[in-house]
């Protein structure tokens, strides 16, 4: 991405990623930090990424623009999830110098690391797509030990009979 990024180029990532990983009971892709490490990973170790990023961008908006008359980020979101699935597919009306497929494939990709990653690269802030499914980062020797949650969890007639009975 163009390191002076744009309004309309982040209006766009933003209106993108937040479709590909929409807010539920958890914050949606931008609100997690995903546009963040895009923007960070295209500055620095993807930079060769970044020229192919930015042409997607623009064509993703100049393709609403056509469809729809109007920028990408101000479609409903079911016209934004429409146009996205066609551009996944390939099935678009403007000029694209970037393969749509590859670009869509790229955008997923990234706003999936971006998302779900460990957050000291850049996204996944404040670990929230870790206590969405449940992981535990801690390291092995800080987690209670099975024969420990069995003490805790399990009936006493249902334990194995190697773990101790209170």
């Amino acid at each position: 991405m163009d390191r002076q990024d744009s309004t309309s180029t982040l209006d766009t990532l933003r209106a993108a990623i937040d479709r590909i990983i929409p807010a539920d009971d958890f914050p949606g892709a931008w609100d997690a930090g995903a546009g963040d490490y895009i923007r960070r990973q295209l500055a620095g170790d993807l930079c060769h990424l970044a020229p192919l990023m930015d042409a997607g961008l623009a064509s993703l908006d100049a393709e609403a623009r056509t469809v729809a008359g109007c920028p990408f980020a101000a479609l409903s979101p079911d016209g934004q999830d429409r146009l996205l699935a066609d551009v996944e597919h390939g099935v678009v009306f403007t000029s694209w110098p970037i393969s749509p497929e590859e670009f869509f494939a790229m955008l997923v990709r990234l706003t999936a690391e971006g998302y779900y990653g460990d957050p000291g690269n850049g996204g996944n802030r404040e670990a929230v797509s870790w206590r969405m499914v449940g992981y535990d980062p801690r390291l092995p020797q800080e987690v209670p030990s099975w024969r420990e949650t069995q003490r805790e969890v399990v009936a006493p007639e249902m334990r194995s009979p190697d773990v101790p009975r209170q």
